[in-house]
């Protein structure tokens, strides 16, 4: 099995499936979210930093998970309709995945786990952790969920896999 998300399959937020592939040659930063949690109001700064970068070949993913003190009680479409709504967000949401334990998400089980990845061992610990991804579709890092998205770190890191 490669060292890349680009193996990967997923569900959009309707319920299509995507193939990460579509994504090849892109930069992206890959959340988990909660639409009830204290970190709610990042999506605001995951929609500036996509809206910045987004012509240069970046995306935000979006994971809505319900993992972490239940905060994500909507489903399917409500999930992107609140965001749309409250934050504008224009990125790519998905299905309602787990991230953590033995029925977390295959993608998940491989954004955490260096045996799969190759690089980066880091468990989502709360909603909001973050996963930086190449244009090789390879996990080069992770922010933890106090990292602001649209923060001098995490805008650091995307300007020097853009270039």
């Amino acid at each position: 099995m490669g060292k890349s998300i680009y193996q990967f399959e997923v569900q959009d937020v309707q319920g299509n499936t995507v193939s990460l592939e579509d994504y090849s040659g892109k930069v992206l930063l890959i959340i988990n979210t909660a639409s009830r949690c204290g970190f709610t109001p990042q999506l605001k700064g995951m929609e500036e930093i996509h809206e910045k970068y987004k012509d240069q070949g970046f995306s935000i993913l979006a994971f809505p998970s319900n993992d972490f003190g239940s905060q994500e009680p909507l489903e399917g479409a409500a999930i992107q309709e609140f965001c749309q709504l409250n934050y504008a967000s224009t990125y790519p949401i998905f299905k309602k995945i787990k991230v953590t334990g033995e029925n977390a998400d295959p993608l998940y089980q491989f954004l955490q786990s260096k045996d799969q990845n190759g690089k980066v061992n880091s468990k989502a610990k709360w909603n909001f952790h973050k996963y930086l991804i190449n244009k090789q579709g390879e996990v080069v890092d992770y922010f933890l969920s106090t990292t602001r998205p649209n923060g001098n770190k995490i805008n650091r890191a995307v300007k020097r896999l853009l270039n």
